[in-house]
């Protein structure tokens, strides 16, 4: 496996407050350089809630997608405030935008979506045993929920609204999980 390209400058190219895109110098072991630019996200990374409503369902959300310019429909997610790890982020986030808290999170993946380009990381967690505990959120509107069947993952991705990369990672990863037999006791 080849060694890391060394960094030999970076410079901040614009900030705009959610993100940061900077300009890389690079020089790689075989003497080549090259100038990348990258979009760099916050460095705690984000959450991605897959909420189960119940043994075989999962609660999706319904809102705004301003980069697609529709709504879409996906789990909750969110980034990871400062003094939060990732399931305390995921708890909050699944609270703000469904109404429900997890009495049980589990961390199950880490995606990143373009590394090419982007550092970002978003943080998959499944929230079990819920109970109703809303909190407010910073949505400029009321996001809608809507149970999905875990063996109904076809008729989800025949939709045109179901289109987000992470959240059909997730529900892959998830149906995958628990479909899996439980491991062996030794005693």
């Amino acid at each position: 496996m080849p060694r890391k390209p060394d960094i030999t400058d970076r410079r901040q190219i614009a900030d705009t407050g959610i993100f940061n895109i900077e300009e890389m110098d690079l020089r790689f072991e075989n003497g080549a350089t090259r100038q990348y630019q990258r979009i760099v996200g916050s460095q705690r990374g984000a959450v991605l809630v897959v909420p189960m409503i119940s043994a075989h369902e999962v609660l999706l959300i319904r809102e705004y997608a301003a980069g697609m310019e529709r709504y879409e429909l996906g789990f909750p997610k969110g980034h990871i405030e400062a003094g939060e790890d990732a399931l305390q982020a995921a708890n909050r986030e699944s609270r703000e935008e469904t109404g429900y808290a997890a009495r049980q999170l589990e961390q199950i993946a880490a995606y990143t979506v373009a590394p090419g380009y982007l550092y970002h990381t978003t943080h998959v967690v499944l929230a079990r045993d819920l109970y109703p505990d809303r909190l407010p959120g910073d949505e400029p509107e009321q996001i809608e929920t809507l149970p999905w069947r875990l063996d109904d993952l076809e008729g989800l991705l025949g939709r045109g609204d179901f289109t987000e990369a992470r959240s059909i990672a997730a529900f892959y990863r998830v149906r995958e999980l628990l479909a899996a037999p439980p491991p062996m006791s030794l005693t």
